[in-house]
């Protein structure tokens, strides 16, 4: 796997991240267009004759390569063939059940009937019998190919672990010095027939277009480069809200359009001199590795430029100073050109099929480069030993301070290094495979870590600009469907936390490349996890995961836009109280919960059967563990159904009163008098005795007792006490207020008033108004309250005296 295939595969798998990755190789994309064209003339007895004429094995990479294209075409043919006549089979067995079953007594039915009938079931058995031989042979294909990645897997293996003639050694120069012969004479070869290309190029006939081409290409590689950056930044700063969300996305979008214009003229330069005649055989398989080798440039020297953004400080995404930032801007141009120059040998040595001392001494070079230029950035990002000079003028107040570095990033620099140095010593050994495929990892590890940074990012910046309560979105959500601000946020956080698991499965299938694939096997193990991993007894799919998370959403939504529609536009217009109106709410807040999290299983993969089982495997814990759970929300449901508590009553719960403001699954929300808020358990409503003030008449009643002398003139305090009621504006005229004279008690009269408020909540302050008036008119009138009489016992303490009395009497004996 070199540095610039991976490279291509990163740039797909990092920066579009959308499930078309998990494709079949991108090297067979024409074969399985052409396959999907040619699907219905396909004969199955064709392919399979084909495919077993494959051979099972190859004896190197190449041929292992092309064995595989090949059965992937197959695969590719079979897979077209089946969807293709998947359709009519359906359309047949539809036909098939209009006409019915067959009638068992014979000759009581319509011939044409029998003959139309007889004529599909042909035909459908016929087209059936097809379709299992497809996919029998679609499994087998499937099974051949997984066969030969292992077998080319074991083949790398092999050639990694394979030992050679050291560098410090004699004898590996003197293979170099007896194949250079050789060797040299097939660089010539190529030299001809690029020399060859460059005079058919310079023709008359073909000279413009070539020309015009070569500046084009050069014009669009450099000036659109830079215009493209310059119009991406004006249109940021246009279109988006300031923010780190302008910054991430900015960096994407450099790196695209990067590639996307050194790519296309690379590759319109190619086309442009194939179809004038200027490529050979192995030109062309030169030229195209120049195409790829501008792709990994672009992408490397975007990729560093963007995340460094020397020019806008800003604008930089990775905590680092400017200094630092200015010391690694070459690094990534350095990056790019030596990978390409430690690349472009080993693809000169596959064209011209170079020796085996030839292909050692480019492994030895990539090895060495490649360490050389990662010791060099893994030095210029170690810690400064004399800090930068303070700017001429400036205070000690205005010197730069350090910036603390993380652990981990020194233990990371730290095990760099140590790679590096094993590298050498592999060298120095003799096993230049394997020390060329590290130094390539290592740097390819570099790659993917960098455009894995940008897009967790990306993808915390997107989600917290679009959907937190602080953003525009977010609160729009808040207006619309009544979303509270922690919730939005804790929407935020989740849904960044599922693309970061994304970006993070798709990095490490882009690390894992380099385990002796290509992209093609890198998109085709993407598309086996994507279709599935087994877990135990369960299938796990990516794909139905983000399923399951987008009908979750989309049903809490669904759910919560018709609670809001219900409790504010149909239920109003009815004629419910509002307790029952906010029961119905509630209740179906329930059900559609429940639905939506059915519908959320079922499209991760979970089945019915396979809830009621977890069920009742949890039955006995729900019966020990969680009985108190369950009652309480059983409770909960018992309330909202028969409503003997409802929202907005008032109750009397032991010692406590308030109104009920909500009735959640587990508990009931209860506000007292002084503003605070009693939980109070569901089962406290079924199992106890509990006092509802408002449920058979939300009317209060206002009690006043008052003691009087008997010498008072009752009729006169009970006009007092029935004028005071009726002038008060919250007391009912009906019923009427009444007083009425309840006995004697004590030596005094009593007299009891009763009026009615509209509610209860009402009933003490209406009462503390009425004494107030009651007891200013009877001083208008001169009328007393009694005095309770005071019995003083033999030995008893002597009270201390009210003003209104004097000392009391001495005990007798």
């Amino acid at each position: 796997m070199t540095l610039i295939s991976r490279c291509c595969a990163a740039l797909l798998a990092l920066l579009l991240m959308g499930p078309a990755l998990a494709q079949a190789p991108a090297a067979n994309a024409q074969a399985a267009a052409e396959a999907t064209q040619e699907a219905p003339d396909v004969n199955i007895a064709d392919l399979r004759a084909r495919f077993s004429k494959l051979p099972a094995s190859a004896d190197n990479n190449d041929d292992l390569r092309a064995l595989l294209a090949q059965i992937n075409a197959i695969a590719a043919q079979v897979d077209a063939f089946i969807n293709s006549r998947t359709a009519p089979l359906a359309d047949l067995n539809a036909r098939l059940g209009e006409l019915g079953a067959a009638p068992t007594a014979p000759g009581t039915e319509d011939p044409n009937i029998t003959r139309q009938r007889a004529a599909l079931t042909k035909q459908r058995n016929a087209l059936d019998s097809d379709i299992r031989l497809a996919k029998l042979l679609a499994i087998d294909a499937r099974q051949r190919g997984t066969d030969l990645v292992n077998q080319r897997r074991k083949l790398f293996e092999a050639q990694l672990t394979e030992r050679a003639s050291s560098p410090l050694g004699g004898a590996f120069w003197l293979d170099i010095r007896d194949a250079w012969p050789d060797d040299i004479a097939r660089l010539r070869a190529l030299w001809d027939e690029m020399r060859r290309g460059a005079a058919v190029a310079s023709e008359p006939q073909h000279r413009t277009e070539v020309l015009l081409t070569f500046v084009a290409a050069l014009l669009v590689a450099v000036l659109g480069n830079l215009l493209a950056e310059s119009a991406l930044l004006r249109l940021a700063k246009r279109l988006l809200p300031p923010g780190r969300l302008r910054r991430s996305l900015l960096v994407i979008a450099f790196v695209g359009a990067n590639v996307l214009l050194v790519g296309a003229s690379a590759q319109w330069l190619a086309s442009v001199l194939d179809d004038n005649g200027a490529l050979g055989e192995q030109t062309r398989k030169v030229a195209q590795a120049v195409v790829a080798a501008s792709i990994f440039i672009s992408f490397v020297v975007g990729l560093g430029r963007a995340l460094l953004s020397v020019k806008r400080p800003s604008w930089r995404l990775p905590p680092m100073s400017d200094d630092m930032a200015r010391r690694l801007a070459p690094y990534p141009w350095l990056i790019g050109v030596i990978g390409a120059m430690v690349w472009a040998p080993a693809q000169v040595n596959a064209v011209i099929d170079a020796s085996f001392a030839a292909v050692l001494a480019t492994h030895v070079i990539t090895a060495l480069a490649l360490t050389a230029l990662i010791a060099a950035i893994v030095l210029r990002l170690g810690p400064d030993a004399v800090p930068p000079p303070a700017p001429p003028g400036a205070t000690t107040a205005d010197a730069p301070v350090p910036v603390d570095r993380p652990i981990w990033v020194g233990v990371l620099l730290s095990a760099v290094m140590v790679v590096i140095v094993v590298i050498w010593v592999l060298v120095a050994i003799g096993f230049v495979a394997l020390a060329s495929f590290l130094a390539g990892q290592l740097t390819w590890g570099g790659i993917v870590a960098a455009a894995s940074y940008v897009m967790f990012k990306f993808s915390d910046d997107l989600f917290t600009a679009v959907v937190s309560s602080k953003s525009r979105f977010g609160m729009r959500l808040q207006k619309s469907f009544g979303f509270a601000p922690q919730t939005l946020d804790q929407a935020a956080v989740l849904l960044s936390g599922a693309s970061r698991v994304a970006v993070f499965f798709y990095m490490l299938i882009a690390l894992m490349a380099p385990l002796g694939s290509g992209p093609g096997e890198v998109f085709q193990r993407s598309g086996q996890f994507g279709s599935g991993f087994k877990i135990g007894e369960f299938v796990l799919v990516p794909g139905a995961i983000f399923s399951a998370l987008g009908v979750a959403v989309a049903g809490f939504i669904a759910v919560r836009v018709l609670k809001r529609w219900l409790s504010q536009r149909y239920l109003p217009s009815t004629t419910l109280e509002p307790g029952m109106q906010s029961s119905i709410s509630t209740l179906l807040g329930y059900v559609g919960s429940v639905t939506v999290v059915a519908f959320a299983l079922s499209a991760l993969g979970i089945g019915i059967n396979r809830i009621a089982w977890v069920a009742s495997a949890l039955s006995v814990g729900i019966g020990f563990g969680l009985q108190a759970i369950v009652q309480n929300f059983i409770s909960g449901l018992i309330l909202l159904a028969e409503r003997p508590v409802k929202v907005g009553d008032w109750v009397v719960l032991g010692t406590s009163e308030g109104d009920v403001r909500r009735i959640n699954v587990r508990a009931t929300e209860i506000q007292l008098g002084d503003r605070s808020t009693l939980i109070v358990p569901n089962s406290e409503f079924i199992t106890k005795i509990v006092r509802n003030m408002t449920l058979a008449n939300a009317e209060g009643r206002v009690l006043i007792r008052l003691p009087m002398p008997l010498s008072t003139d009752a009729k006169k305090v009970r006009a007092l006490m029935l004028a005071a009621c009726n002038t008060h504006s919250e007391v009912l005229p009906t019923p009427a207020p009444s007083v009425t004279l309840e006995g004697v008690e004590g030596g005094a009269l009593i007299f009891q008033a009763i009026a009615f408020v509209a509610s209860p909540r009402l009933a003490g302050g209406v009462r503390s108004d009425l004494l107030f008036e009651i007891l200013d008119a009877l001083r208008t009138a001169d009328l007393p309250l009694s005095v309770p009489t005071m019995v003083v016992a033999s030995g008893a303490a002597t009270p201390m005296a009210t003003p209104a009395e004097g000392p009391p009497p001495p005990a007798s004996a």
